[in-house]
């Protein structure tokens, strides 16, 4: 019997293909390498999505034809760049994060992108900018992308539908933990936030879910993919 590769065997694998990949297929250029290098010179720490990753967000939104998009969790801010390039003329994308140090990292990132005016970096607890939001009566958002606390994840997700027009499409990365989601006894708060988060959204005829399993430099994870109920035809 062949002896089975080893984890590490295994991520180096699915690493060089990510890599082959990119390549490829275009996952990346100056300005993204350079909001890389500032997030890891400014010490943030290394958790953005993959390039592929980044272009799979950028191609979702452009799509669905996103003119308004809200992303929960900035870090440096290289998934905002991916997502606000997908923006036509006019287009708008809010982001929350909760650290200062991060988001002006990210706001730095984004100007040098040259996204400025397209982007705004909110700083404070991601729930609360979601109310204030919900407060302010902003236009309802196309696409909206969660990577930060997984703990918040189904207050996240709650929220987020909330200011969301009907159709709109969620993605939530980080879903499937190294396969610890499907342990039903774990004790890891991250993984029962996203335990919870996909219950509720099983049980929620408002909302059509489905998530994909992922390999690659960032291990063994996954995205969800959901949309909110569309807008039923207009009368002929």
């Amino acid at each position: 019997m062949p002896q089975r590769p080893s984890p590490a065997e295994l991520l180096a694998a699915w690493s060089d293909v990510d890599r082959y990949l990119e390549e490829r297929l275009g996952a990346s250029d100056p300005a993204l390498e350079a909001a890389l290098l500032a997030s890891r010179e400014a010490g943030l720490p290394e958790i953005q999505v993959s390039p592929l990753q980044g272009k799979l967000l950028h191609l979702l939104a452009r799509a669905i034809g996103a003119r308004r998009i809200l992303e929960i969790g900035t870090l440096g801010g290289y998934s905002t760049i991916w997502l606000a390039r997908a923006l036509p003329s006019g287009g708008r994308l809010v982001t929350l994060e909760r650290e200062p140090k991060h988001a002006e990292v990210a706001r730095r990132n984004v100007a040098r992108a040259g996204l400025a005016e397209r982007v705004e970096v909110r700083v404070g607890a991601a729930l609360e900018s979601l109310e204030a939001l919900r407060r302010e009566g902003a236009p309802a958002f196309d696409l909206v992308f969660v990577d930060a606390d997984k703990t918040e994840y189904p207050e996240y997700v709650a929220q987020a539908a909330r200011i969301s027009r009907a159709g709109a499409l969620l993605v939530v990365d980080n879903v499937v933990r190294r396969g610890d989601v499907a342990e039903p006894t774990s004790a890891d708060p991250s993984v029962r936030g996203v335990q919870r988060m996909l219950e509720r959204l099983g049980q929620d005829p408002r909302i059509a879910a489905t998530a994909l399993q992922t390999v690659g430099v960032k291990g063994h994870d996954g995205f969800l993919l959901a949309q909110l109920e569309p807008a039923p035809p207009a009368p002929p």
